[in-house]
């Protein structure tokens, strides 16, 4: 037998032209948001795994960014929270077109949220502490007039209680659609925080991706311990503008924490993991257990 003879067409079984085909496999139907994908190294993990590795990935280190109640949940003995001003949100003041219409979108996507930050009061480590933090979910957790309000009203009860502040920041900047009213906030925040200082108030800054604009430039950089998280990306003005304007090329990790923390601008960069415990350290130095009864 010729070579040719065994892919010759009588070799094969054909299918007649109208006759079933092969029986398709079953299609299986796959939950959604089973699967994560790291934006940074592309590794693929169970979600469920990933939020046991508390939103870090587990190959290359990746910090996920987390909402306000999640890191409530991770930072506050047993994720409980006293919060203040829940019901306060945001207006139109300067009837900035349509900034009313998006405020109502954002209010629809995250019905946990009324604002881009939440306040409250709670524990670490059996500590009682005044707490801000900001979520990235809400309109880039940019600050504007009641952002601003919430925080100063915290760090004033912070003042009056006689108790230490932390806040989790991150946002892209001052809210462009109140203007003026969202530049004063900067100006507030850090007069409050000069009073409840300058009176011994401890006040524990942490700096989240991203963490950038009007908040990094007021009250995220005025702590006494100025904390920040893995590969945060803290800073003023973007890459791009900085660059175009002292045209010249800025090194690739400009602007993360660890860059900020070499030059002097921050004082740790924490793993998520060692966060509470970092915080619980901290507090421990500063208050006297049998201050607590005071406190309350």
């Amino acid at each position: 037998m010729q070579i040719k003879d065994l892919f010759s067409k009588k070799k094969y079984a054909t299918i007649p032209s109208g006759s079933a085909s092969a029986p398709e496999r079953p299609k299986r139907d796959i939950p959604e948001g089973l699967m994560n994908k790291c934006s940074k190294c592309g590794n693929i993990q169970y979600s469920k795994e990933l939020d046991k590795n508390l939103k870090v990935c587990s190959s290359c280190g990746h910090h996920y960014r987390l909402s306000a109640w999640e890191r409530i949940g991770m930072t506050l003995d047993d994720g409980r929270l006293h919060e203040y001003d829940a019901d306060m949100v945001s207006v139109d003041p300067l009837e900035f077109p349509g900034y009313a219409g998006k405020l109502k979108q954002q209010y629809e996507k995250n019905p946990n949220l009324n604002e881009a930050v939440v306040t409250g009061e709670g524990t670490i480590g059996g500590f009682p502490i005044v707490v801000c933090v900001m979520s990235f979910d809400f309109f880039s957790g940019s600050m504007g007039s009641v952002v601003g309000e919430k925080i100063t009203r915290a760090i004033e009860t912070a003042h009056a209680k006689q108790l230490p502040l932390l806040i989790f920041s991150t946002s892209g900047g001052a809210r462009m659609q109140e203007s003026i009213l969202s530049l004063m906030q900067m100006a507030k925040t850090s007069a409050a925080l000069s009073k409840f200082q300058g009176a011994g108030g401890l006040f524990i800054s942490v700096f989240t991706d991203p963490t950038m604009g009007g908040v990094s430039a007021s009250f995220a950089s005025l702590g006494d311990y100025n904390l920040a998280e893995p590969g945060a990306l803290v800073g003023f003005a973007g890459r791009i503008v900085i660059e175009q304007t002292i045209r010249q090329k800025l090194p690739d990790n400009f602007q993360t924490a660890e860059f900020n923390m070499q030059h002097g601008q921050l004082d740790m960069v924490v793993h998520r993991k060692d966060m509470k415990h970092t915080l619980t350290k901290l507090l421990d130095m500063h208050i006297v257990r049998e201050d607590l009864s005071h406190a309350e």
